[in-house]
């Protein structure tokens, strides 16, 4: 299981979250960044519509579950861990 944190260096909240979710990842969280502007497969598979949005996939990339916007790295530790 791991998140799938999709930004774009033009996205000011993706400025602000960008370093929660590095926080997020020195904490032991697998944390894979998807720049939007780059990765078009990843973003259409997954049908990104707004950034910075969060994705959980299991071992397979299926998604669990997902958020968009920005938290603090507390709430984004408890979303993987639910």
């Amino acid at each position: 299981m791991k998140l799938l944190y999709f930004s774009a260096p033009w996205c000011g909240p993706c400025r602000v979250f960008g370093p929660i979710m590095d926080k997020v990842a020195q904490s032991g969280v697998p944390v894979q960044k998807i720049n939007v502007d780059d990765n078009s497969d990843l973003t259409m598979k997954y049908s990104i519509r707004n950034v910075p949005t969060v994705i959980k996939v299991d071992s397979k990339g299926n998604m669990i579950s997902s958020f968009v916007g920005v938290k603090n790295q507390q709430q984004v530790i408890e979303f993987y861990n639910q």
